[in-house]
């Protein structure tokens, strides 16, 4: 029987308006709706007086100027990036140059990989470099409050999660998000690493993570546990079609994605990829040359 994962999706919510969601974190979710962000980037706000704001979001100039209206006087002393997509650090730029604060992030888009920048996918913010480099464990600190960095390469390479240690809470960027489960996809996808990265935060002792999208999880621990055992169930599934001789990863996608819309079988193929790619490497599928989105697989 397959996994259940408790999703978590109800959201009450206005666009542009600020919403206080514990005692030391606001919320501000930007109007950028699509069927991989959900309702939008949610840009929190850590703090009260100096604070520091993490995932500014995506370029646009309403969820700016809803940052800076509430902000309003209050001093922003670190701008936080999870990760260098599109819809998470951006809106970084336009916020340093009305608040002076300094980007902090684990270093520019590919920097957590082995071979560097290498190539960029699409959705990627190729501009972002941090004013501070961030690494794990590192901690930014503010009247109050303390963030712990986690590195959680998989998602991206550069992932980072934030520990609000206070709350005994995580920001989890894309890493684990409630409404859905997160895109791997290669080149800068790691299923490898996204498994580890689980495996890490399972271990961990937050009460409530708090996604860049959605809702906030109340039973981590569960969660991600439940996230883990859908990834092996995936391979599994691999392995059953490589099994029925359904050996391309199109064909693939059309068995173990029949139950979603075709529209977003192309992130599906991309998480598939990084499934085989992670499969290769721990010698349970053999393929000819490098595993790619056109080659053919078999099983060992």
């Amino acid at each position: 029987m397959a996994t259940e994962i408790p999703y978590v999706r109800d959201m009450i919510f206005e666009y542009g308006k600020t919403d206080r969601v514990s005692p030391m974190i606001r919320r501000v979710v930007a109007e950028n709706p699509s069927a991989f962000t959900f309702h939008g980037t949610g840009t929190y706000i850590v703090g009260h007086g100096d604070v520091a704001v993490i995932d500014p979001g995506p370029s646009l100039d309403s969820h700016v100027d809803a940052l800076e209206r509430t902000l309003g006087p209050e001093r922003v002393t670190h701008i936080v990036i999870t990760h260098t997509h599109c819809d998470h650090s951006p809106a970084a730029r336009p916020l340093k140059e009305a608040t002076g604060a300094p980007t902090c992030g684990f270093g520019p888009h590919g920097s957590g990989r082995a071979d560097g920048v290498g190539e960029v996918e699409e959705g990627a913010d190729r501009d972002f470099v941090p004013d501070i480099r961030v690494r794990d464990g590192d901690r930014i600190e503010g009247n109050g409050w303390t963030l712990e960095a986690v590195h959680t390469p998989g998602h991206t390479s550069n992932h980072l999660c934030y520990a609000l240690l206070e709350e005994n809470a995580l920001f989890s960027g894309d890493h684990v998000m409630g409404w859905s489960t997160t895109v791997v996809s290669p080149p800068d996808g790691d299923m490898r690493a996204y498994m580890r990265s689980l495996e890490r935060l399972w271990a961990r002792s937050e009460e409530m993570f708090w996604p860049t999208h959605g809702p906030p999880i109340p039973e981590p621990l569960d969660f991600v546990g439940a996230l883990l055992a859908h990834r092996h169930e995936r391979e599994d599934q691999i392995l059953s079609c490589l099994a029925r001789g359904a050996s391309t990863i199109p064909k693939m996608v059309e068995i173990m994605y029949a139950d979603i819309g075709r529209h977003l079988h192309a992130a599906a193929a991309r998480s598939v990829l990084s499934h085989l790619i992670h499969m290769v490497e721990t010698s349970r599928v053999h393929c000819d040359g490098s595993p790619g989105p056109d080659t053919v697989y078999r099983r060992t």
